[in-house]
């Protein structure tokens, strides 16, 4: 069983809805503004990056959209190619396999697959602060689109301390993402 690191505090969902950079739903033209390393997050957003012809550096995919299995076209769609890499992550909350495991991804030469058991809503954040300045995360926005995040040092410091109101140890979260060297 994987240990969970950080939980989110009911009074902290209401901020999680706003995006944290453009959404598009086109994703030809969001790939025109993305940089790597590419990570996506989700299962719909991975299979558009990938019908689009761009295979993400990391993608974390649960099987699961708005709370359904995904279409087997969906679920099929991500890359063979990618070494898979199963971890374990409870809705609301971030463990140390998923944290773990993104970082070693991220860091990793070939595109890696995380397939969470679980959720893997919340990755986008640590995800932010895992990826090196210049680089892309893109995430999905119900019913709207995909977000795609060009990551600066501004907005690191930005969801850091987001990630910083949320329960339990958030100093480790930033050790286990790398993010602890850079601060």
């Amino acid at each position: 069983m994987s240990e969970t690191v950080v939980s989110l505090p009911r009074a902290l969902r209401g901020e999680l809805k706003e995006p944290l950079g453009p959404i598009f739903t086109d994703a030809e033209t969001l790939l025109e503004s993305a940089e790597r390393p590419l990570v996506a997050v989700g299962d719909v957003v991975t299979y558009h990056l990938e019908s689009a012809g761009v295979t993400p550096d990391v993608a974390l995919v649960d099987g699961i959209t708005k709370r359904d299995a995904v279409d087997p076209e969906i679920r099929d769609a991500v890359s063979d190619d990618a070494r898979r890499v199963p971890v374990e992550n409870p809705a609301g909350v971030l463990t140390d396999d998923l944290l773990t495991a993104l970082a070693d991804a991220i860091e990793a030469d070939a595109s890696t697959v995380l397939v969470v058991d679980g959720e893997e809503d919340l990755a986008a954040l640590p995800a932010v602060l895992a990826v090196p300045v210049g680089g892309s995360v893109v995430y999905g926005q119900p019913n709207e689109g995909m977000v795609l995040t060009s990551v600066t040092s501004d907005l690191q410091t930005d969801v850091a301390d987001l990630l910083a109101r949320m329960d339990g140890d958030v100093e480790r979260l930033f050790s286990l993402v790398g993010y602890a060297d850079r601060r």
